[in-house]
């Protein structure tokens, strides 16, 4: 099975046990470091889309950038935030895991039985 892709963060221990959680299953995804190659607008809008949630569920708001960019402020439109997470990556939310069209973020790790089953 390596129809898998993770938007990991090393540096984040939720990613990387979800990572681990993949390989013990015996599951070797396509590893995308996000924070060195940010996704697009048009990347992170299709993410969304599988997801089936809208940016601001994307969010990482403990994050300075959050703060930074004002982004509790809900006057802020979807595709503001969706740029705003295209510039600055560590806002958004980690992991994902995508497989056969559907995603599911790893928080925690364990969503991502979802799935496999």
């Amino acid at each position: 099975m390596n129809n898998f892709t993770i938007y990991h963060n090393p540096r984040c221990s939720k990613s990387r046990q979800t990572l681990e959680l993949l390989k013990e299953k015996n599951i070797e995804p396509e590893v995308v470091l996000y924070l060195d190659n940010p996704p697009s607008k048009d990347e992170i809008s299709k993410l969304l889309s599988i997801l089936g949630i809208n940016p601001r569920e994307l969010l990482r708001k403990g994050e300075d950038e959050y703060k930074t960019h004002n982004l509790k402020d809900q006057t802020i439109s979807d595709q503001k935030i969706i740029e705003i997470m295209s510039e600055n990556p560590k806002l958004i939310e980690r992991p994902i895991v995508i497989s056969n069209n559907k995603a599911i973020i790893g928080r925690p790790p364990e969503n991502v039985l979802k799935l496999i089953n």
